[in-house]
């Protein structure tokens, strides 16, 4: 019961990270120690049956309860009111999980690869925040073949970007003038939900299924690709994964959006980041 109720929490920390422009999902599946498992039980789901839903259906849980209670909380009060304090909140979270990763490449020497692998991957985030325009932008969702299939595609690239620690699958969204889009729709589908108003659900569909179906083929694909290169090349790919790792805080802090600072919001701020690096810590032990 205690992991079940473990897995829900982490689920709602992934969850509210997806939806955050700037923070990565796949760097909280990192931080709290369960990366590994994921992509275990994603590639081979029909073999480790019993294992990935006991795994899955908490995170999944957790997921839908923070995108349903907390990402309008997020992104409406706690972002635009509180911006020092919540980016620090999430660098905490994200800097807790070093250790864990870290313990996978300790005593390894470290070779021109790891070099290269951590830097490409750490320039390729701070790159992508430095372009992270567009967050106005509105999709044309209109009812069309094309439409859907652009959905469809948005939806690869979206899981793609959710499940690779380090990049942020909605900040990657909010450069292809999508991101808006989908968090209207899905708050649309919850609204709809209480009212219990099908005809409004029904309408939803036209964008969420194309959407899903992209994602959930999204996140096998690349669940086998980091599969296959943990297995071939793991002191690459972990030093990849911790170049991703590091860069996000850059990249969050890049893309902070702060107006006055003064000694009272440096102070909370420093108290959430030491919080959140305490909780990541708990939560991949």
């Amino acid at each position: 019961m205690k992991e079940i109720i473990v897995n829900i929490l982490r689920g709602m920390v992934i969850g509210i990270a997806n939806v955050i422009p700037g923070v990565s999902g796949g760097t909280m599946m990192v931080s709290m120690g369960i990366y590994d498992k994921l992509i275990l039980v994603l590639t081979h789901f029909i073999k480790r049956m019993k294992e990935a839903i006991a795994l899955l259906i908490p995170i999944g849980i957790g997921m839908l309860l923070s995108i349903a209670i907390f990402a309008k909380i997020f992104s409406a009060v706690l972002f635009p009111r509180f911006p020092l304090q919540t980016n620090l909140f999430f660098i905490g979270l994200i800097l807790g999980g070093l250790p864990v990763i870290y313990d996978k490449v300790k005593g390894n020497s470290i070779r021109i690869p790891q070099i290269l692998a951590f830097a490409l991957f750490f320039i390729m985030v701070v790159g992508f925040a430095l372009v992270g325009e567009g967050g106005d932008a509105s999709a044309d969702i209109s009812f069309s073949i094309f439409n859907e299939i652009k959905l469809f595609g948005v939806g690869i690239i979206a899981a793609a970007t959710m499940v690779i620690p380090g990049v942020s699958g909605s900040m990657i969204m909010m450069i292809l003038g999508y991101y808006n889009t989908i968090i209207d729709t899905i708050n649309n589908f919850i609204n709809a939900l209480k009212d219990f108003n099908i005809t409004a659900m029904l309408d939803t569909f036209v964008v969420l299924v194309p959407f899903g179906i992209g994602v959930v083929v999204g996140i096998v694909a690349v669940a086998k690709l980091i599969e296959f290169m943990l297995k071939k090349y793991p002191l690459v790919t972990y030093w990849a994964i911790i170049g991703l790792i590091v860069a996000s805080p850059f990249a969050i802090l890049i893309m902070m959006e702060v107006g006055t600072i003064g000694i009272m919001e440096i102070l909370t701020g420093v108290v959430l980041l030491a919080i959140g690096f305490f909780i990541s810590l708990k939560l991949g032990a």
